[in-house]
């Protein structure tokens, strides 16, 4: 059963106001993290992401040590999932951000999702296309429809996630993950300069590795000699086939998954 923990500013509160404008303009920023017996190794990456979207979109952050603190109390030494919420708070009916807002945010803790097949992953392209808007690109914000209709165009349980273009035909990432490419011995990720999120995994990894951004398209892909999806509550997720175009395992993402295990034991590879 999922348990959820609401705030107003510092205080706990019983249920979300009808009146957030989160609920009703999605005026907010989320993050997912993945929790390992209870503690959160990347809650820095996380929290400055955060911090980066709340300045941008001028919302006030709770407290760092309190999040933290409750955080850890609901994970309770879990193997889990968190997602934390922060909305601009109240506010009346129409657009304007009201004077004084006082932010509304919430924690909750989920299940961790199946494991991904061991052959890797089936993908689908999403005929949806991803709008451009450079004020919101990168950002986890809470306004997430695009990715609900993209989401909702097939219910094949064979395959496993949706890659998003952009109105420029520009691949830009799943619907719920960032993309790799391997081409040579180079890898590609797209930028999220216009459209996308900025992810925390893609982040760790581009620290890890040489990565260059460009912009890609379809036929990069399928050029491609290896394919990842990633996102920072699954890792590294290899790509094995989308349509007909098929990739075998490949030792340079089997060697990125050791490295990124190194800063996260929940993403060590199994020894299976």
């Amino acid at each position: 059963m999922t348990e959820v923990r609401l705030f107003r500013g510092s205080q706990r509160v019983a249920a979300p106001s009808p009146l957030d404008r989160g609920l009703a303009y999605g005026d907010g920023l989320f993050e997912t993290l993945r929790a390992h017996r209870g503690e959160l190794p990347w809650w820095d990456r996380h929290w400055a992401r955060l911090r980066r979207g709340a300045a941008q979109l001028g919302i006030a952050l709770p407290d760092e040590r309190q999040a933290l603190a409750e955080a850890r109390q609901l994970l309770d030494g879990a193997d889990a999932v968190l997602k934390l919420i922060l909305s601009r708070g109240e506010g009346g009916r129409g657009y304007a951000p009201p004077p004084q807002p006082v932010s509304a945010w919430s924690l909750s803790r989920h299940a961790l999702p199946p494991s991904p097949p061991p052959e890797g992953l089936s993908l689908r392209w999403c005929e949806l296309r991803l709008g451009m808007q450079p004020a919101l690109a990168g950002l986890k914000h809470c306004n997430r429809l695009e990715q609900v209709l993209a989401r909702a165009e097939w219910d094949d349980p064979g395959l496993h996630e949706g890659l998003l273009r952009n109105l420029d035909e520009d691949l830009i990432g799943a619907t719920a993950a960032n993309v790799f490419l391997l081409q040579g011995d180079a890898w590609l990720t797209p930028p999220v300069d216009r459209s996308g999120v900025a992810g925390v995994c893609r982040q760790a990894l581009m620290e890890l590795a040489e990565v260059r951004v460009r912009r890609l398209n379809a036929d990069d892909l399928l050029h491609a000699d290896a394919v990842f999806l990633c996102n920072a509550v699954r890792g590294i997720l290899p790509v094995a086939r989308l349509g007909e175009r098929h990739w075998a395992p490949h030792p340079a993402i089997a060697g990125l998954r050791h490295r990124l295990g190194a800063t996260h034991p929940a993403f060590v590879p199994s020894q299976d």
